[in-house]
């Protein structure tokens, strides 16, 4: 779980269950949001890629490798995002070069990575019209951050997991989900971080799950982006590690499964740095998460690298994404 989170969302002590009353009003108001919801429906298909949880589960690292997969299968993919931390109000394109403070760092990360339209907008549906009107040859749109967006019709859902950001199973604010366990037998595919107990595997039903993993090989330069060096080339250095991201842990732990000597800076997710947040008594290579690296490139310090990384799928789930795409909802 998020460094953030409540600590009692780990358990099901005293505070999660006087918070239960309210965790149950939470399910029914939820409930009644998705029976009203006026679903709208796009002239393209709409895969959506989301999380019941709060808290980082990767959702980025599979956007990206999901319109990867969708331009090599001969589509032309848009996004669209919420823009969590973003300053411009309403509907906005984000350009890949764009500001971090302007339009959120992960909408930046996902233009500039993805190099396809991203529109970003807390109203997903105008969001998704606004990328189709400006960029008409988009014939597939990828949903950020979207299973609990019940206005924007879907073709195809898309649950990432992890297990640690579950905590007590409950939902908000006595535990860290944002809809039940059994939401994920709705959803199209589950890709997964680590082995899932019998417990998860008994909520989730039929539906297919795939292995998930973020794999980062090099680290690139901020200040020459062109300059990179291994990960393993820093066996045994004593690192700086900053991560503002849903789960810093996962950051902090993948440095240090790699041999580096990690001082651990956690911030909260989408943390605004400044560049005070990057003095450190101690001289150190300074490393950070690609999110972090969008916010922080104009000011930090010369000896500072960015740490990216790839999702890697488990075999067959790109082929059922295509599958639905091409044929109407596979069978499970």
């Amino acid at each position: 779980m998020s460094a953030q989170a409540p600590a009692f969302w780990r358990k099901r002590g005293l505070p999660a269950r006087l918070l239960f009353p309210l965790a149950l009003l939470f399910g029914v108001l939820a409930r009644r949001r998705r029976r009203r919801a006026r679903v709208q429906t796009l002239p393209v298909p709409v895969i959506v890629v989301g999380n019941i949880a709060v808290g980082g589960s990767g959702k980025t690292p599979v956007v990206q490798w999901l319109v990867a997969q969708l331009r090599a299968a001969g589509y032309c993919p848009g996004i669209v995002s919420r823009g969590h931390g973003a300053r411009i109000k309403g509907v906005a394109t984000v350009p890949g070069n764009g500001d971090a403070a302007l339009y959120g760092d992960e909408p930046v990360l996902l233009a500039a990575s993805c190099a396809c339209p991203l529109v970003i907008g807390r109203d997903r549906p105008a969001a998704a019209r606004e990328l189709l009107r400006q960029h008409p040859e988009c014939d597939v749109i990828v949903a950020d951050d979207g299973m609990q967006h019940y206005r924007l019709g879907r073709e195809l859902e898309i649950a990432v997991l992890d297990p640690l950001t579950l905590g007590n199973g409950w939902l908000l604010p006595a535990g860290p989900l944002r809809e039940p366990l059994a939401r994920l037998r709705e959803v199209d595919l589950v890709l997964a971080h680590g082995a899932l107990d019998a417990g998860l595997q008994a909520a989730i039903g039929s539906v297919p799950v795939f292995s998930m993993r973020l794999r980062g090989e090099i680290l690139r330069s901020l200040r020459d982006p062109q300059h990179s060096v291994t990960l393993e080339s820093w066996r045994g250095r004593r690192v700086h590690a900053v991560a503002g991201i849903g789960r810093p842990q996962r950051f902090f732990a993948q440095l240090e499964a790699a041999g580096l000597e990690v001082l651990r800076h956690p911030f909260p997710d989408h943390h605004d740095f400044k560049a005070q947040d990057l003095v450190f008594s101690e001289p150190a290579p300074i490393l950070m998460t690609a999110k972090d690296a969008v916010k922080c490139s104009a000011f930090a310090p010369d000896d500072s690298w960015e740490f990216p990384v790839q999702a890697q799928i488990g075999s067959g789930a790109a082929e059922r994404i295509l599958e639905k795409l091409r044929n109407g909802r596979t069978t499970a």
